[in-house]
């Protein structure tokens, strides 16, 4: 099946406005909108409601922003993978210009509102989270290098680290803690994305970690990042800095977290005739888990609030 090609005439009129929500990535919005929500509700202190919407409002444009910015960049790629042609840039549904301009404008107008309403630390880490997505991960290191997830990982790891600081104003270990735990989270979750969607980017030549260095060693990687996620969440627990509500949690998340990585880590090479099912798995699961463990932080906070 071809890909329709964008029009050089297309203007931003020519598209619908369904289109320009699409650019922003709404199921991928869901989870920083969640994760930046949490960490502004389990910090300590508290925040006018109205600047508490403004703050998350601005994590959640500045993000469909960098959405934006990259499916304009990658619009070529796009169109040549079938996960990815339907988008509204290589569908031709509205002209590369048209999503440039846009995620410009979301970018920009989200970091100034949140430095005039919130606080320029807060506005600060939103535009360099924004630059890195848009630049470090898809310009630089998504077709150089099959560690694209591992370190680009820190681009979706930022939003409850700047829902903390929206209240406290500062920077200490827990939110700090909160990135590495998103951060370690994302090559197992993205991995086993991408051992199912792999022809795809082997045949754009984006070095995917199992395009690169093969299906095994992919699998090998995605339960020791399993482990890793396991210790980073028991550590706020350990630390008292959080209580005994997250760390059973975490707890139990990880351990199931951590199966259902070992059903894919530890797979033979696969048959003919074998299906990807324990890999959707965990990719759903993966979710799901990072859904259930912040909000168990804000549990654990109004718990503690409230001296259960």
């Amino acid at each position: 099946m071809s890909t329709a090609q964008p029009s050089p005439t297309l203007t931003a009129l020519d598209a619908d406005w369904r289109d320009f929500f699409a650019l922003t990535k709404p199921r991928v919005m869901t989870l920083v909108i969640f994760t930046g929500l949490c960490g502004l509700l389990a910090a300590p202190g508290s925040l006018d409601p109205v600047l508490a919407f403004t703050a998350i409002l601005c994590i959640a444009v500045g993000a469909g922003g960098a959405a934006a910015l990259n499916q304009w960049w990658e619009a070529d790629l796009d169109g040549a993978m079938k996960r990815t042609r339907h988008r509204p840039v290589p569908s031709g549904r509205m002209a590369p210009v048209a999503a440039r301009d846009f995620g410009f404008a979301l970018s920009g107008g989200s970091v100034i509102t949140m430095a005039l309403a919130i606080g320029w630390l807060a506005a600060g880490i939103l535009a360099f989270s924004i630059f890195y997505y848009a630049w470090i991960y898809t310009v630089w290191l998504k077709p150089r290098t099959p560690q694209n997830i591992v370190i680009g990982g820190g681009a979706g790891a930022f939003p409850p680290m700047i829902g903390w600081i929206a209240v406290t104003g500062h920077i200490t270990l827990m939110p700090v803690l909160l990135f590495l735990i998103i951060f370690a989270w994302t090559p197992p979750h993205f991995w086993a994305l991408a051992l199912f969607v792999q022809t795809d980017y082997a045949k754009v030549g984006i070095p995917m970690m199992p395009v690169v260095a093969g299906e095994r060693s992919t699998r090998h990687q995605i339960l020791a990042y399993a482990v890793l996620l396991l210790v980073l969440t028991l550590v706020p627990w350990w630390l008292g800095l959080a209580g005994r509500a997250y760390g059973v949690a975490a707890l139990m998340l990880g351990v199931a977290f951590l199966v259902l990585s070992a059903k894919v880590g530890l797979r033979r090479p696969l048959a003919e005739g074998d299906t990807m099912k324990p890999e959707k798995q965990l990719f759903a699961y993966s979710i799901l888990y990072l859904f259930i463990l912040f909000a168990m932080l804000v549990v654990d906070r109004v718990a503690t609030a409230y001296g259960a």
